[in-house]
Order: C-alpha cells, then sequence, then structure tokens
C-alpha cells in the first residue's frame, strides 16, 4: 500500500432495534407539517424502493446547500450500501422536503476527487461533525485538511439538483 492509499474503512452496523426507531423519529416531524423545527441543515428525502418500488423516507444531513442553483450534497455515512443511496442509484428522480418546502430533484453522484474537496471544506465549517463522521466510519484522519480531503475519497457523496423552470436537472 502506498503513502496515499488508505485502507478500505469501515463501515458500521445500520442502525437496528431501538437505535432505528430514534434515528427515524424526524421523519414524524415531517409528517404532522413540523419539518421546518429540523432547520435547513436536515432534509427528507423520498426514495423508491428498488427491490419492492415502495416509497421510502429517510431524513438526512445537508452537506452543503447552493441556493443559487438549487443543489444540496449529501453524504452516506453508511457508504454505498446504504438503502437510500442504493434506491437513488436506480432510480435517480424524486423529491425533497427542506423545512416545509418540496423540491422535484435529480440525484448526480459525486467522484471522488469531488468528495475530497467537498469533506474538506465541510470540515472548516463543522470540525467536531466532521471528525465524529470520520471516526464513526473508521477514516484515518489526523485533522489536517489533507487528511479530510482522503477521508472525503473513502465517502460517496450526492448531489440533488432541483428542477429548473418544471423540467427535472
Amino acid at each position: 500500500m502506498t503513502a496515499h492509499q488508505q485502507p478500505a474503512p469501515r463501515r458500521p452496523p445500520l442502525p437496528s432495534g431501538w437505535r432505528r426507531r430514534l434515528a427515524r423519529l424526524p421523519i414524524g416531524l415531517y409528517r404532522v407539517g413540523l419539518g421546518a423545527l429540523l432547520g435547513k441543515r436536515l432534509l427528507l428525502l423520498h426514495h423508491t424502493g428498488r427491490s419492492s418500488g415502495l416509497d421510502r423516507r429517510v431524513v438526512l444531513e445537508v452537506v452543503a446547500h447552493d441556493p443559487l442553483h438549487s443543489s444540496w450534497i449529501l453524504a452516506s455515512g453508511f457508504g454505498p450500501r446504504a438503502a437510500w443511496y442504493q434506491n437513488l442509484r436506480a432510480a435517480p428522480r424524486t423529491t425533497i422536503q427542506v423545512g416545509n418546502h418540496h423540491h422535484a430533484v435529480t440525484a448526480h453522484f459525486l467522484s471522488a476527487g469531488e468528495g475530497g474537496e467537498i469533506m474538506a471544506r465541510y470540515a472548516l465549517d463543522h470540525p467536531r461533525t466532521a471528525r465524529r463522521l470520520c471516526s464513526f466510519m473508521g477514516l484515518d484522519f489526523d485533522g489536517s485538511e489533507e487528511s479530510y480531503r482522503r477521508a472525503g475519497h473513502q465517502i460517496p457523496f450526492v448531489r440533488l439538483e432541483s428542477s429548473v423552470e418544471g423540467r427535472p436537472a
């Protein structure tokens, strides 16, 4: 292994039992019209089950938001095996809810290089959360910008782009 390669990250186990129920509580806030209480750092992603075809929902943290281009960037802390990530791969056109506003979006999957840059910027804005994410995923980092950039190469990032004038992005 060269100095620039990192071992494959240890993927954390998917939540189950009471942890899964706790993680899904914010969905209830969106259902009763209280999504605005969660602010703009969280969004409700609707996605279609790739096998079942059923409507699914998950609340995710917004890593970056570009209001000018109506786009949101998400990170899959559970890696590429997260159900929402796999479902978006199968059906990238969907809807999100931010606060009480709904948006039709199309998912675009970012390269490792783009992920590295996003993670480096995210770590500057949210250092504690960035450290926790890297630790949670078992990524090697020392707190430097370059280590966050390397960590970002291991995390799958998705850009959700809103439709323009009624047309999907």
